[in-house]
């Protein structure tokens, strides 16, 4: 059952592989890598005590020694502070730019471990084996890498990518179903953004994708993950099309924000709000049917997600701090608001330049103050 998805980036591409038992393979597929046979651990102290000795005992049983740079788990690691906690550890076990740093957990720790790989000693290579089903389909491939400040997600941060990606389907096992579902609106996702026929596939097979039903959950993940890699190809640096990958994460990010990126509100399920919200402005502004906008919301919802800030938090959201939120979003420019809007189930586009006071106005339609 293992699939390998290519990202083809010249001199930088590398391969994710998707399967089961991956991490008791994972000393035979990483030593290739190595100019020395010694790679630097950076995972979290949940993800390491249900599975650092798996992964241990495979680099071990390659003649790798693998020193582990164990940092709390949740968003908050993910700082300035965080940062220069890893740097220094890493710094003080010795790496050199030979070296290899193995980013072993969610998507808090691959974007972390990731950015201190891009920084340090001006780069080292790094590789992702990703622990949850929203990391292993969307931030542990295409390079991006971030930290978070007190001003917004991820905006400090750069494009370092991996040399490969191990996506061990059977980590998946020990995910909370609040977690699978919070990396299920990632898959979903992709449909609604660029895949109609993959939309109405997962339709018909969210339950056995989120009950990690092995053939099931292993096609959403490796077409996932193929969508990815085709638009990351296409547009490494997100000067165009990478953008879409960005559906809901505008409206996602303000929700995040204002609820303080905590365990309030998961990543996955600002997107999926996120999502449902972009849809519904699409079919407010009259971009597309609001039959569309129904059924890509039914469909978010049936897998247990939010699909309105009532969902989110009883009390009403502030629709200008909302908005003044969305002014410092990454694809923000000139000021002027940017966000991924649809024309329809599985066609979406880059929205530049939309009016802030039609967003205020509908987000108070939505339900906001």
């Amino acid at each position: 059952m293992t699939r390998i998805v290519p990202v083809e980036l010249g001199d930088r591409a590398y391969d994710v592989v998707v399967g089961p038992g991956l991490l008791a393979e994972a000393g035979q597929r990483i030593r290739p890598f190595l100019k020395r046979a010694r790679v630097a651990i950076v995972s979290d102290e949940t993800v390491w005590a249900l599975h650092g000795a798996a992964l241990t005992a495979s680099l071990e049983a390659s003649g790798i020694a693998c020193p582990a740079v164990i940092v709390p788990p949740g968003e908050q690691t993910k700082s300035f502070e965080g940062l220069a906690d890893v740097s220094d550890r890493l710094l003080a076990l010795e790496l050199d730019r030979g070296d290899l740093i193995v980013a072993f957990g969610g998507g808090v720790v691959g974007d972390l471990a990731g950015f201190a790989a891009s920084i340090y000693k001006r780069g080292i290579d790094f590789i992702q084996i990703p622990t949850t089903l929203l990391a292993q389909v969307d931030s542990s491939v295409g390079g991006k890498t971030a930290i978070d400040t007190p001003r917004g997600k991820n905006l400090i941060g750069a494009f370092h990518q991996p040399r490969l990606v191990l996506a061990d389907l059977d980590v998946l096992g020990t995910l909370s179903q609040r977690e699978m579902r919070a990396g299920y609106a990632e898959v979903i996702k992709y449909g609604l953004l660029g895949d109609f026929a993959f939309f109405e596939w997962l339709e018909a097979h969210a339950g056995q994708v989120l009950s990690r039903e092995p053939e099931a959950l292993a096609h959403a993940v490796a077409r996932s993950i193929e969508m990815k890699a085709e638009i990351v190809v296409a547009d490494e640096k997100e000067a165009g099309r990478r953008a879409l990958l960005n559906l809901g994460h505008t409206f996602g990010h303000a929700l995040e924000a204002e609820t303080g990126y905590g365990e309030a509100l998961l990543h996955g399920e600002a997107v999926a709000a996120g999502s449902a919200i972009a849809f519904r402005f699409s079919a407010s502004q009259g971009l597309c049917s609001t039959q569309d906008a129904t059924r890509a919301e039914a469909a978010i919802a049936a897998a247990g997600l939010p699909v309105r800030m009532s969902d989110v938090a009883p009390v009403p959201f502030d629709a200008h701090a909302l908005v003044r939120h969305m002014a410092q979003d990454k694809k923000a420019e000139a000021g002027r608001l940017t966000f991924i809007l649809a024309r329809g189930l599985g066609d979406t586009f880059v929205a530049k330049d939309v009016d802030a006071a039609a967003v205020e106005a509908f987000l108070k339609l939505e339900g906001a103050s």
